[in-house]
């Protein structure tokens, strides 16, 4: 799998609007375009290489990383309670490679948050239950913060 192909697949959600960043992908819920700045949370993510962290080692030739920010409920059942414990560098221990290749796990810096994620993925059915769930996820708090807004 490559990024064009997961950034194909995640822009075919409705509603999305996508931000870039030195090459990285932000994707969110956010069909009419008018969520104020701190509102403004992607549900997924593709960074491209090592502009924030170098853990995930994504200056590899062929390395990205896709991250998803899934809900309690799923992340825990998939990995437990979240991390709280920190390095000197701020990565959370998981108890998890963060440079390994295809395999899903807690996102180094946000799994605390929720957030997983995923070094150059090479199958998406794994994935795309967690994608549809975090679009869901995104959906509804856009609709809450919608609602508040009209109320």
């Amino acid at each position: 799998m490559t990024v064009d192909e997961m950034d194909l697949l995640i822009r075919g959600y409705d509603g999305i609007r996508l931000l870039e960043a030195q090459g990285d992908l932000f994707y969110l819920y956010d069909p009419e375009a008018d969520l104020p700045p701190e509102r403004q949370q992607p549900f997924a993510t593709i960074v491209t290489g090592d502009h924030y962290e170098n853990v995930s080692r994504l200056d590899e030739p062929g390395a990205w990383r896709l991250n998803i920010g899934l809900t309690k409920a799923t992340y825990t059942s998939l990995f437990g309670p979240v991390p709280t414990e920190r390095d000197a560098d701020w990565v959370l221990d998981s108890g998890h490679d963060y440079a390994e290749r295809d395999k899903l796990m807690p996102h180094p810096f946000y799994a605390s948050q929720h957030w997983v994620c995923i070094i150059s993925p090479t199958d998406l059915a794994p994935l795309q239950d967690l994608l549809t769930e975090a679009y869901e996820f995104a959906v509804r708090k856009y609709a809450n913060h919608r609602a508040r807004q009209t109320s």
